[in-house]
């Protein structure tokens, strides 16, 4: 009896490790808080030659992947993405999905994203997708609204549809809230830079229902930050507020992500050996996110 308890016990011990294989080797997010010297001795690697000022404009504040779009705060005509294509018409851009319909419209860069992380899904197993809407000009925006009312559809300029960044995925088998499609998306999204922008519990936050099907751009290390402290962008940006300056280490990159508000422009300085973007927060603010 006792044998048989033995191999009972290695049978299940050895299911777990199978099944938390995935997990176990997924590399952790590092997150921690940077004070101003340790900023600056991020900045002055090398010499004092090497330090540009980039000359960052106050219209920046509304250009990036990071604005936060709401009842609050709507979409700047600046804020669109300049890249939006008719994804019927770029076959290129459409592998691995299908389109509900004909005149669908997405940024070409944010398509390209949405590809890669289909692929990823493909290898987990994971196939019926499909793009239900994408980007949505402000009469087709205002159309919509008027058709469906309040309760489910946002005045023009107020919805994230009007950026170029957000898209409803649905799948062809079910609904997303149960289909495989959603589970996954709602799982592995972040590791692509999508973020599912209205989760189940942030609705107090949001001020929008559950959404298992929209997903939102925001790049590349925020979607993996927002993931690892369970933010909604509004937290997240709350959060760059406060903490200035963070770094973080994820898949073997270091990142510095520093918040300026609009008074601080003048004072953003970047190495010339180091990548860096510029998101605005649609707010009062700037976000530099500075790499190698």
């Amino acid at each position: 009896m006792k044998k048989w308890g033995f191999l009972l016990l290695c049978i299940v011990g050895l299911a777990y490790v199978v099944v938390n294989k995935a997990s176990f080797f997924q590399e952790k997010v590092k997150i921690q808080s940077y004070d101003q010297t340790a900023k600056k001795n991020f900045e002055d690697i090398g010499t004092s030659a090497t330090i540009q000022n980039t000359g960052i404009s106050r219209e920046q504040v509304f250009q990036g992947n990071l604005l936060l779009v709401n009842q609050e705060y709507p979409v700047h005509q600046e804020s669109i993405k300049s890249d939006v294509v008719n994804l019927f018409e770029h076959k290129e851009l459409t592998a691995g999905f299908s389109l509900l319909e004909s005149d669908i419209y997405l940024s070409r860069d944010i398509a390209e994203k949405f590809s890669d992380m289909i692929a990823g899904a493909k290898e987990a197993g994971v196939t019926h997708f499909s793009i239900n809407s994408g980007f949505r000009a402000f009469d087709e925006q205002d159309q919509l609204y008027q058709e469906m009312g309040p309760d489910y559809s946002l005045p023009a300029g107020f919805s994230e549809h009007n950026l170029g960044l957000s898209l409803d995925v649905g799948s062809t088998l079910m609904k997303m809230n149960q289909a495989p499609e959603g589970k996954w998306i709602e799982k592995n999204a972040w590791a692509y830079g999508f973020i599912l922008r209205y989760p189940q519990d942030k609705t107090a936050i949001t001020g929008i229902q559950y959404e298992p099907w929209h997903i939102r751009y925001v790049g590349l290390p925020h979607s993996a930050i927002m993931h690892e402290k369970n933010f909604a962008l509004e937290e997240y940006l709350d959060y760059l507020k406060r903490e200035k300056s963070i770094s973080v280490n994820f898949n073997g990159k270091s990142y510095l992500v520093s918040y300026y508000p609009l008074s601080q422009l003048k004072d953003i300085k970047i190495p010339k050996d180091r990548h860096y973007e510029v998101s605005g927060d649609n707010m009062d603010g700037i976000i530099v996110t500075v790499f190698e």
